[in-house]
């Protein structure tokens, strides 16, 4: 007897703008299976789980959930019909403690707070994450915010979790953990969607693999039917495999010493942490969560403040400095590229030519505030261009994009500033393989030309793909420095843990 599906999409559409984002998808999940859902950045991956958590309304098309016909007017439709989804950028309340977004929507009148945090408490032990209840969201980094994400699914009785790209910001530790939750959902008949960048992981976890490209299904079936090099084939039409992941081979030499950092201290992050970066050169920098790269980064653009007292010495371009925002190191040459694109990168509501054209305006301080619109569209036109952001209509808000042409904004308004040195923050978190090619591609270009790059990864592939030099960050400095020659994901990750 044939298992009834517990969704099922048929012919599912869904246009913007006249345009589809997705284009006559049939397709369903079966009880209990672990489905991969895979494509480059704008294949149609969200918007069309987005649809079964009741976020946005199909087109065209027929949705079931355990065989019956269903049409939800919001979220909360799509919960009560037992799906749950677990977005990639996360959506709890910053001013509120972490036991509180737990539980948030299910106060009563009267409400103790510790028998509350006691249960978040117990929640985040059964799942191994080290999450404090107590702790103001605002304060967490994205990971933790994943795990409370994660914890808040979890924790609710649901036929469906749908999990968009879960383990982007998760530490090798904490994806075992978060492994190991996905097999206990299993073996419970709870069936998981999950979307992700990391083919290895999908491959390893998924009972089945489906590929969307250009929002349509282009490959479907069991995980034994998939290879990684097959996946990239259905995802791009192209190999790119061997681009990604061969290690470097032939190595730039270090030019001129543009920045010198010593005994840079900040509270318990960043400790007596010391390293140089030079011109022409891509200096890649590798840590777990909470190694304090990203801390040490910030220091340096002048987004956080180092110690008032031996908080250390950092000089850029023979002159010593102390940002204490960042204005004055974009005016100096220095441009921080976060890992939070959605929080601190751009503004969603904005045009990608109005977010570019904010960016000059505070880099050019001698700039006047009125705004040309002619500059602004040849501003948007040439980086359209020379990143191959993708998008519906010129003038798209960010916040419509996909993750990856998202991030191509965020490194295009980045590069208008026209930094001597730059900062990327797991410049390729949330990217899909095609669009990883091209924003490597780039900053190989930018090293070519010799400004100074740093790259801030915890992607051990991409570190040794790209780097020229090796940092190894942990307990808030570096500790270990490899040429491109010596290293190995062995050692660097044993000098990351020990």
């Amino acid at each position: 007897m044939a298992t009834i599906p517990v969704i099922e999409a048929i012919q599912l559409t869904k246009e913007y703008h006249g345009t589809p984002a997705v284009k006559n998808v049939t397709w369903s999940l079966q009880p209990g299976e672990v489905h991969a859902l895979l494509g480059e950045n704008g294949a149609g991956k969200s918007t069309f789980t987005k649809m079964f958590a009741g976020v946005t309304a199909p087109t065209s098309g027929t949705l079931r959930v355990s065989g019956r016909t269903v049409s939800f007017s919001g979220p909360k439709d799509a919960f009560e019909a037992g799906i749950a989804m677990v977005f990639q950028e996360t959506n709890l309340v910053p001013s509120m403690t972490v036991g509180q977004n737990l539980f948030l929507g299910e106060e009563k009148t009267f409400n103790l707070l510790r028998p509350l945090y006691i249960r978040s408490e117990k929640v985040f032990q059964s799942l191994n994450f080290d999450v404090d209840p107590w702790a103001v969201v605002s304060t967490l980094g994205s990971a933790k915010k994943q795990m409370v994400e994660i914890a808040r699914a979890v924790l609710k009785d649901v036929k469906v979790i749908i999990f968009d790209e879960p383990t982007a910001t998760l530490a090798p530790e904490e994806k075992g953990h978060f492994f190991a939750l996905v097999n206990h959902l299993r073996l419970r008949g709870v069936s998981v969607i999950f979307i992700s960048h990391a083919l290895e992981e999908a491959l390893s976890i998924s009972d089945r693999i489906t590929v969307l490209r250009d929002g349509e299904l282009v490959a479907s079936g069991l995980v034994t039917d998939f290879n990684r090099d097959s996946i990239i084939r259905a995802m791009v039409g192209r190999e790119l495999s061997v681009e990604l992941h061969q290690k470097r081979s032939k190595v730039r030499l270090a030019g001129k010493k543009m920045l010198s950092v010593k005994n840079v201290s900040m509270g318990r992050m960043v400790r007596n942490t010391s390293f140089s970066i030079y011109a022409g050169q891509i200096t890649g920098i590798f840590g777990l969560v909470g190694s304090g790269r990203s801390e040490t980064a910030k220091i340096i653009a002048g987004a956080y403040k180092r110690n008032a007292f031996y908080g250390g010495e950092i000089n850029f371009l023979g002159r010593q400095v102390r940002f204490r925002m960042p204005r004055p190191g974009v005016k100096s040459g220095i441009v921080y590229v976060t890992e939070d694109r959605k929080v601190e990168g751009f503004f969603e509501q904005m045009s990608i030519g109005e977010n570019l054209y904010m960016s000059l305006m505070a880099a050019d301080l001698d700039r006047s505030w009125l705004v040309d619109k002619r500059e602004m569209l040849e501003l948007a036109s040439k980086w359209f261009k020379q990143l191959n952001i993708k998008t519906l209509d010129s003038a798209s808000k960010v916040i419509e994009l996909s993750g990856g042409n998202q991030q191509k904004v965020v490194i295009a308004a980045a590069l208008v500033k026209e930094p001597k040195l730059i900062i990327f923050d797991e410049p390729t978190r949330g990217v899909d393989v095609g669009a990883i090619a091209d924003i490597h591609k780039l900053i190989h270009s930018l090293a070519d030309k010799g400004m100074g790059i740093v790259v801030i990864s915890s992607y051990l592939p991409e570190i040794l793909n790209l780097s020229d030099r090796i940092l190894v960050s942990r307990s808030g400095r570096v500790v270990e420095e490899f040429a491109a020659s010596e290293a190995t994901e062995d050692n660097i990750m044993v000098a990351a843990v020990h």
